[in-house]
């Protein structure tokens, strides 16, 4: 069983609890079965991490501001891009077959935004894991739990979706073909475009507005 610190992070990472929402540790309690000093603990260890925050004497799930998403996708692209890189240098066969299965099945869901989120979560942790560093796993982690803190999915943009699956596929196409150097400039590539897509969303932009055909053409995860 999950305990209370999993619990909570699993319910602010399915958006159950999006960014502003007020953490109270008797409800908390009675939602999961457990009593309050565990509720406690897993809040306070959540403050140190930035996952929540205090708004006078309540604790809510934190936000992020514009210089902090920037910060944010350019550690998470150098990151990715260094696991895609190691991937395609020491991914399993099997590794790869799962990553283009996942790529081909998350075609089935293009019109579900929450779980094509959910299922790029996984996608993007099995990169991590084929990279057989886990020095590099651990760092991806932090990067992934701030993630959380992104009130909607760019999945939800009008185009997004087939565009970031056929990225995918260009990132697992590399990937078995052993480039690393192509592995990590599609990854990316792909973390550049998600990173324009949620500026274009925040500012209320149309998807598709001077978006070039090519994804290789959009800026660098941080201007």
């Amino acid at each position: 069983m999950k305990d209370a610190y999993s619990l909570i992070l699993s319910a602010i990472e399915a958006a159950d609890y999006p960014p502003g929402s007020r953490l109270v540790e008797s409800e908390l309690a009675e939602r999961f079965g457990v009593s309050r000093t565990p509720v406690r603990e897993a809040l306070q260890r959540l403050e140190t991490q930035a996952m929540v925050t205090r708004d006078g004497r309540s604790l809510i799930v934190a936000s992020l501001d514009h210089d902090q998403l920037a910060e944010l996708y350019t550690v998470r692209a150098e990151l990715e891009a260094l696991a895609a890189r190691l991937a395609a240098r020491h991914a399993t066969p099997e590794e790869v077959r799962v990553l283009a299965q996942m790529v081909a099945a998350d075609r089935g869901i293009i019109q579900d935004p929450q779980a094509l989120a959910r299922s790029n979560r996984r996608f993007h942790h099995h990169i991590h894991l084929a990279s057989h560093n886990r020095y590099l796993v651990k760092q991806l982690e932090i990067v992934h739990k701030s993630m959380a803190l992104m009130a909607r999915t760019t999945f939800a943009a009008e185009g997004r979706a087939p565009r970031a699956l056929d990225e995918h596929q260009a990132v697992v196409d590399a990937i078995a073909g052993g480039d690393g150097e192509g592995a990590a400039l599609a990854l990316r590539q792909h973390i550049s475009q998600a990173y324009e897509t949620r500026l274009r969303q925040d500012a209320d932009l149309p998807a598709n507005l001077g978006m070039g055909p090519n994804p290789s053409s959009g800026p660098e995860p941080r201007q």
